[in-house]
């Protein structure tokens, strides 16, 4: 099977690569509903070492640039409530945490969750965060550029291994809003 974006050498359908996702990505995988079926959504194996961005990009092709995105935790606080959220943006662009993340939270103040809480409440490494399988009550903020794209690079839940998915997929997440401007150059 070749991934359709990118060049890997080690590519499969996530249903079939459950036993390397974590819990809540392989539970996610597994009970997968929408207009993209769940044999769309690609597994390509990676080396944890390279997972952050610029050295992804150096080992596996700077092309996946523009075709790769982050996800995010949020934490938006208003009168001594916290709301925690995941923010989906291309990985050439920055999430605009005290404008549009502010705003759509309806928070006082907006910041970027520490690792401890983003890897504590979604089960997922640090540096492999991904919008699939998240908490079901999590508002899942996706820029419009993501969903535009045909197919999107992310996270698995590890630091080994992406997922492809088709960019529309992600509109079709739990709570996912998708939002114009939500990643800033």
């Amino acid at each position: 099977m070749r991934a359709p974006i990118g060049h890997f050498d080690d590519v499969s359908p996530a249903t079939e690569r459950l036993d390397v996702l974590t819990r809540p990505v392989a539970d996610a995988v597994r009970d997968w509903h929408g207009g993209v079926p769940a044999e769309q959504i690609v597994y390509v194996d990676t080396e944890p070492e390279w997972a952050d961005t610029a050295t992804f990009l150096e080992h596996y092709g700077p092309e996946l640039l523009d075709r790769s995105a982050n996800c995010v935790v949020v934490a938006g606080k208003r009168g001594g409530e916290t709301t925690l959220a995941a923010c989906v943006v291309l990985s050439a662009t920055r999430v605009d945490v005290n404008g549009v993340v502010r705003r759509q939270l309806g928070a006082r103040k907006a910041s970027f969750a520490s690792m401890d809480t983003a890897t504590g409440e979604t089960g997922m490494e640090y540096g492999g965060i991904t919008p699939v399988g998240l908490p079901a009550h999590w508002p899942v903020l996706v820029d419009s550029a993501v969903v535009d794209l045909p197919y999107v690079l992310v996270g698995s839940g590890r630091r080994r291994g992406k997922l492809i998915l088709p960019g529309k997929a992600f509109a079709e997440l739990p709570n996912a809003v998708v939002l114009e401007g939500l990643g800033n150059a």
